[in-house]
């Protein structure tokens, strides 16, 4: 396994990044990275496609008022793709938005990003300049880090409770969620957001002629809230999910 090394990212922050081959190593990468586990921790999932400027601002102040918030009420670690796009972008501008502390850690593959010293691949994408650490995987395909997620967040957690957040998304968060269903981590749909979060809340309800939502509810760890619904409920919600007591969106509403 490679060292460590730093990124300057483009606010003129730095952020460590280290290059894994084999999930066996994660363990390691992660204890030579100063992530400390056991710790909750947060999955952040999906996109931000096809949706209105009002849903987009609703869904900004999610992450603002909400889930970098009781990451870093919680001392929770959150992970995600890291690239300055979408959910990513949003997540790593809340942190720096309420000048939180929390590890934020993206999954990448390294064949899709631009890193110093190399000559980058064709199309590739801009990291998010406010993660704190990124762990870059084997890859050139978006979708390869899917199951990278999942060990990832297995690995920090290390027992502790953890959960995946999903927003909008398409057909990479399809596998993104199956990836933490089948490490029996809980997934909370946030309805309203569009495409596959709305799909699955439709699978939830009975609704939903997709086959592969209705597989994936069927596993029974699927909730979902609407991104309407009042800030003070979700933040309760995943906070009772990240600390393992077992309550469900109807008892607390």
């Amino acid at each position: 396994m490679e060292k460590p090394f730093k990124i300057a990212t483009s606010n003129g922050l730095t952020a460590s990044a280290i290059r894994v081959k084999s999930p066996k190593e994660l363990s390691t990468a992660m204890g030579k990275l100063e992530l400390h586990s056991p710790r909750p921790v947060l999955v952040v999932v999906g996109g931000a496609g096809k949706m209105s400027e009002a849903d987009l601002s609703r869904l900004r102040s999610l992450f603002v008022k909400v889930l970098a918030p009781v990451a870093e009420e919680l001392g929770a670690s959150v992970v995600d793709g890291g690239t300055d796009f979408g959910v990513m972008q949003m997540m790593g501008q809340a942190r720096a938005e309420i000048s939180a502390t929390f590890p934020l850690i993206g999954v990448t593959p390294v064949g899709k990003v631009a890193l110093p010293n190399q000559i980058p691949p064709e199309e590739v994408a801009a990291l998010e300049p406010h993660h704190s650490h990124f762990v870059l995987i084997p890859g050139s395909n978006w979708g390869d880090e899917s199951p990278w997620l999942a060990d990832v967040t297995t690995v920090l957690a290390n027992g502790a409770p953890s959960v995946a957040v999903l927003v909008n998304g398409g057909e990479i968060s399809k596998k993104d969620v199956s990836e933490n269903l089948k490490a029996n981590r809980p997934v909370l749909a946030v309805a309203g957001t569009g495409r596959f979060a709305d799909t699955l809340t439709a699978a939830l309800r009975g609704e939903a002629s997709d086959h592969q939502a209705k597989e994936l509810v069927a596993s029974g760890l699927v909730q979902a809230i609407d991104l309407k619904e009042s800030f003070d409920i979700l933040t309760q919600l995943i906070k009772e999910m990240l600390s393992a007591q077992k309550l469900t969106l109807l008892e607390l509403i």
